[in-house]
């Protein structure tokens, strides 16, 4: 019988690299999800509060929440709404990345792309991903409101589609795009222009993942501040959809009851969470992606 040839060269099955991007990418929302949800539910119980304030005048503010909801809750209290954020942002997060990476190879490919060009990328890039992804951002929020008592993401998922139908699901979904695209497009925008304003010596030094961290923070500040009052609209449409059905009666009404200061709600623990989220997911993103060879 003849042996089998062991030098024969053995056939290696290569990922696609858009493959290979939305697995960074998934990997890295996986990461900033887990780290930072306490701050995404502080967010959410603070803008769907009935009332800012306590009896005797006392404001209620970040702390105040963070408190309550461990006292009543436990600590773990804090991490409501994990799951439908890892339903979300695992396959969210890789199909940004991968549609942001799809993108700029097919348009920019010999070149960098430039300020707003790069606006376009990155709002594009999360259009795809925040209409694919809202059901479940939907659910997510309704989790930690502290209202509604789902078991699981199936079943609240079940639940929506059985007693509101399945048009629940999108609600809210003109609110999330406003927020969500000019986000990201102002984020890639500072975000790449800053890292562009660096010294050459330092990219190629070993503080490049703090330097893009750095950056991705002072881009996710700018980009958080701009994009708030969308946020807010977005919460309370997905909370309670019966009352604020449309973006425009959502904006009279918060405007009519909270007033200006009402489209700033859960500003602090939003933009801590959005701002450390995006920065540490560009940052893991584009390590990995060095690693597996491929240009971010």
């Amino acid at each position: 019988m003849q042996e089998k040839n062991d030098t024969q060269p053995k056939t290696h099955i290569k990922a696609h690299p858009v493959l290979k991007a939305f697995m960074c990418g998934s990997l890295s929302g996986t990461c900033s999800t887990l780290l930072f949800q306490p701050l995404d539910l502080v967010k959410t119980r603070l803008q769907t509060l009935q009332n800012s304030t306590q009896p005797g005048g006392v404001k209620v503010g970040m702390l105040r929440v963070f408190i309550t909801v461990v006292r009543t809750e436990k600590l773990f209290g804090l991490w409501k709404g994990v799951s439908p954020s890892f339903v979300r942002c695992i396959p969210g997060v890789g199909i940004y990345f991968s549609t942001f990476y799809s993108l700029k190879q097919y348009f920019f490919e010999l070149r960098a792309p430039g300020a707003c060009e790069s606006v376009l990328l990155g709002a594009a890039a999360r259009c795809v991903a925040g209409v694919t992804m809202l059901p479940i951002t939907v659910i997510k929020t309704r989790f930690e409101s502290g209202r509604y008592n789902y078991s699981s993401v199936c079943g609240a998922l079940r639940s929506v589609c059985e007693t509101e139908g399945p048009r629940a699901l999108y609600s809210g979904l003109t609110a999330t795009l406003l927020r969500d695209a000019p986000f990201s497009g102002i984020y890639v925008m500072i975000y790449s222009q800053s890292k562009r304003a660096l010294p050459h010596e330092l990219g190629s030094s070993g503080l490049v993942p703090l330097l893009n961290f750095s950056c991705g923070v002072f881009a996710g500040i700018l980009a958080s501040v701009v994009t708030q009052p969308a946020d807010v609209v977005k919460t309370h449409m997905q909370v309670n959809p019966t009352r604020y059905c449309t973006t425009r009666h959502t904006l009279q009404l918060i405007y009519t009851e909270q007033g200006l200061a009402g489209f700033f709600r859960g500003a602090v623990p939003r933009s801590l969470r959005r701002t450390l989220m995006a920065a540490m997911a560009w940052t893991v993103y584009e390590q990995l992606m060095a690693i597996m060879g491929l240009k971010s």
